[in-house]
């Protein structure tokens, strides 16, 4: 079943300067979390992989069940009261699409995962580097979460060829410096032929991209966010699937430069 955004609502790498990594610029915390017209599809496939396949797309280190137990209460008392549609009652929220999600302290990241939209990673400082102690990750754009949990993020970023040593400690610092009242956030840019929001792929599996202009577009909205009782950092991933046909002029101009750079 394909499950696509009518149109791509974020697209900072119109803008060159937001094209080289790690792009991030400042977020506004109450637009931390979205909803959009793709929310029933992709929460019926969040659903549906959480439900059949959740040792594919949970991990959790009992060490971070702290900084998972903080990320969710943030979520049901503070984000979903900003968001549309949400109704929150005893033990339970009803998300827009009329489901009904128990509230379960015991499987903090997977009652996550069937609430918002969004994919969660904790990452947490152990010793020199963060490290990804916990995630829900229902929607990979061609990578596994088995081959980056528990590892520190220039193992995560291994197979990214422009992530040099100047990158990954540039990249340290800004998850060192981040502050709890001040999010950031950035926004790839994915060409594919497949609008399958599930694509895990190992490491070792390189990924074809299409050749040419690509049928579909795939956008992560990239959040960075430091949770101020753990100090966790929380990666959040928004993403969004749109067919060429959808972009914008501006959006379809700057595909077509980015294509034609490789």
């Amino acid at each position: 079943m394909q499950v696509l955004q009518s149109s791509l609502p974020f697209a900072p790498w119109v803008d060159p300067r937001h094209r080289r990594l790690p792009g991030i610029q400042p977020l506004d915390p109450e637009k931390w979390l979205l909803v959009d017209d793709a929310f029933a599809g992709q929460m019926a496939e969040r659903d549906r992989l959480i439900g059949t396949r959740p040792d594919a797309v949970h991990a959790l280190d009992p060490a971070a069940l702290p900084a998972a137990h903080e990320l969710l209460h943030r979520v049901v008392q503070v984000e979903i009261a900003r968001l549309p549609g949400y109704r929150r009652g005893k033990g339970q929220v009803t998300r827009p699409d009329g489901v009904r999600v128990p509230i379960d302290p015991d499987a903090p990241l997977l009652t996550l995962g069937r609430l918002v939209q969004e994919d969660f990673c904790i990452l947490e400082r152990r010793g020199d580097e963060h490290v990804m102690t916990g995630a829900i990750l229902c929607f990979p754009a061609s990578w596994r979460l088995d081959e980056k949990f528990l590892r520190p993020l220039t193992a995560i970023h291994a197979p990214v060829a422009v992530y040099d040593a100047n990158i990954a400690a540039r990249v340290q610092r800004l998850f060192d410096a981040i502050r709890p009242e001040q999010p950031l956030w950035r926004a790839n840019l994915l060409a594919y032929a497949d609008p399958e929001l599930h694509q895990p792929r190992s490491e070792s599996d390189r990924r074809h991209k299409p050749q040419g202009a690509p049928d579909y577009v795939r956008s992560e909205r990239q959040c960075l966010l430091r949770l101020p009782e753990t100090r966790a950092v929380i990666f959040s991933i928004h993403s969004c699937v749109v067919c060429r046909e959808s972009l914008d002029p501006q959006q379809r101009a700057a595909l077509e430069a980015m294509t034609a750079q490789g």
